[in-house]
């Protein structure tokens, strides 16, 4: 089993320094891997930044993570990321990485992703051009989302996880007033993971939603938005395929989280 530890939406800030450092030290005993689902800072300064780098950097276990919205609020999400590549953070948009666990190749998918609705209440690449460029930023995302979990699949890669900070699906949206659903996440992306294929799809941002949701063709979703975990992250444990799967909906449980 893959032990897959995860958080969103920790909107640090110089006034919230070393909140979640103590938790963090302990992932070492009870997961494999640490991803971070976008809203890293408040925002997104570079000041904010390296609050968030000096709460993972040296951790004993690798940090994947997808920036926010609120991580590109001061339109410094080069020097954002840049700050936290230099502790060691992979930090995603558009691509994937595979991590060795044991004698095991896990990988990572990641994109911001973005807003839009989903079936039956979405946004159409129709009228004025702010909408067209609306939902065509949406569906790049989403393309490139299915792009990389197909080249983690032919990277031999045992488990697959789809990262994002919008949500794929409204299920893990209860909770949110029905009014922003648009803004909180698009269908396009759950149909690029049910396309694709992963064991495990991962976002933040619905900081009043649910944790527990599913794509149409099966695949688990968490929605790890701090808010809604009340704690600094949960755990998942993902089994390992004994070869590459292109089927969606493996199963994923869920374990104690400190």
């Amino acid at each position: 089993m893959i032990r897959v530890a995860a958080v969103g939406d920790i909107h640090l800030s110089p006034e919230s320094a070393g909140a979640l450092r103590p938790a963090f030290d302990t992932l070492g005993d009870c997961a494999d891997l640490l991803l971070l689902a976008g809203d890293l800072t408040r925002h997104g300064t570079v000041e904010e930044a390296r609050v968030v780098a000096r709460e993972v950097a040296g951790l004993p276990v690798p940090v994947v993570a997808v920036l926010g919205n609120h991580d590109y609020q001061s339109d410094l999400q080069d020097e954002v990321t840049a700050v936290l590549e230099e502790v060691g953070v992979t930090v995603l948009e558009g691509r994937g990485t595979v991590l060795r666990v044991g004698g095991t190749r896990v990988g990572i998918a990641g994109t911001k992703g973005f807003g839009g609705g989903f079936a039956g209440r979405s946004g159409g690449e129709f009228g004025e051009p702010e909408m067209k460029s609306f939902i065509r930023y949406t569906r790049r995302c989403a393309e490139e989302l299915a792009g990389s979990l197909r080249m983690l699949q032919e990277a031999d890669c045992a488990v697959r996880i789809a990262l994002t900070h919008y949500s794929p699906v409204p299920d893990t949206l209860a909770g949110e007033p029905l009014e922003i659903y648009p803004f909180l996440g698009s269908y396009l992306l759950a149909e690029a993971v049910d396309e694709a294929g992963a064991d495990l799809a991962v976002h933040g941002h619905a900081h009043l939603g649910s944790e527990h949701g599913m794509t149409g063709g099966g695949v688990r979703v968490r929605n790890v938005a701090q808010p809604v975990l009340g704690r600094a992250f949960a755990v998942y444990h993902l089994p390992v395929h004994e070869r590459p799967t292109s089927l969606v909906g493996s199963g994923v449980q869920r374990a104690g989280a400190r």
